[in-house]
């Protein structure tokens, strides 16, 4: 569920464009536009209309098309509006009619009388619920506020996470002068696709590609790099933490288990890079995405270099170079 209540309201008021644009205007009902919108999905009440209500799926929007038009007119000319009241007893978020549909007066009435926002829309039906259900599955779908920074890296979306000062901006300001883009510094909101996907954005699109680098204070990399050096959302793919050496931890030195970060349910490769001067960390990071892509591609370095040395050892070279040749009592 998202983190704020999604009302008629908000619906109404998405900035969308393009295929993406539901095209949507209120005709009635204007005070149920406050109206909380809890369900994913979208019912189509032909069925109610006729007096069916077992399983009434009225906590959905309910989307209205030609043929439930068309009953609706019927019930209209004869005068028969006791289903048309009785579906208002229900608490519905909203109605729309499609394809520019105009209900009769006395539905607007009902609907006015019952605080149910009437909407409406250019769109075909079936087109109109595609859309609206991507809207849905980005408004409800679950997310999560992380102190970071999140960087593409040669087509790989990795998410630094570390201690205040650690260096995350530093890291990324040099991955980006390097020709790689950032997404968004300090503050990145993760939310989960279709359960198993995770993207990454800023909060807020007017200040995500904005970058706070200690003794210089903000500045807006889309400015001094270009366009190119930054862009809105990226898939998480590797989760990088640094933090400050540790001479009494034990680092991963050969990197033959995989380790991985649970965020939202999706299990994220991890890695854990000791932060210490003299360490190139843009390197290192340009490397460990490398070898990111490397596994996804079937092939694994560290397993590769492991059996490698088990051939080398049956071989007996290994004994050789270890002995000698000759012995040396």
């Amino acid at each position: 569920m998202q983190d704020k209540s999604f009302t008629v309201l908000d619906l109404l008021d998405l900035d969308l464009t393009g295929h993406d644009a539901l095209n949507l205007r209120c005709i009635g009902g204007r005070t149920g536009l406050s109206k909380t919108i809890l369900e994913s999905d979208i019912n189509r009440p032909g069925l109610a209309l006729t007096g069916f209500y077992e399983n009434f799926a009225s906590e959905r929007v309910q989307l209205i098309g030609r043929g439930e038009f068309a009953y609706l007119r019927k019930l209209h000319e004869e005068g028969n509006t006791e289903r048309i009241r009785h579906l208002f007893s229900f608490n519905i978020p909203c109605i729309v009619f499609s394809q520019s549909l105009q209900p009769p007066l006395e539905f607007l009435e009902l609907a006015e009388e019952a605080k149910v926002a009437i909407l409406q829309t250019d769109l075909e039906s079936t087109e109109f619920s595609v859309r609206l259900l991507r809207v849905f599955d980005s408004v409800f779908t679950p997310r999560k506020t992380l102190h970071g920074v999140l960087v593409e890296v040669y087509g790989l979306g990795i998410l630094l996470l570390g201690a205040s000062g650690v260096g995350k901006s530093e890291t990324a300001l040099e991955l980006v002068e390097r020709g790689h883009r950032l997404v968004a510094d300090d503050i990145v909101e993760v939310r989960c696709v279709h359960g198993n996907t995770l993207i990454g954005a800023g909060p807020n699109a007017l200040i995500s590609h904005h970058m706070e680098v200690r003794g210089i204070g903000i500045i807006n990399i889309s400015q001094l790099y270009g366009i190119g050096a930054v862009q809105e959302e990226k898939e998480v793919q590797l989760i990088v933490k640094l933090e400050e050496w540790d001479n009494n931890k034990v680092y991963d030195r050969l990197g033959t288990e995989n380790h991985t970060e649970d965020l939202l349910g999706v299990k994220v490769p991890f890695l854990e890079i000791p932060v210490k001067p003299g360490r190139n960390l843009p390197i290192i990071i340009e490397a460990a995405a490398m070898n990111e892509r490397l596994k996804a591609m079937g092939y694994n370095s560290a397993k590769d270099f492991n059996q490698n040395v088990l051939k080398w050892i049956e071989t007996g070279e290994a004994q050789t170079a270890f002995y000698g040749t000759e012995d040396t009592y």
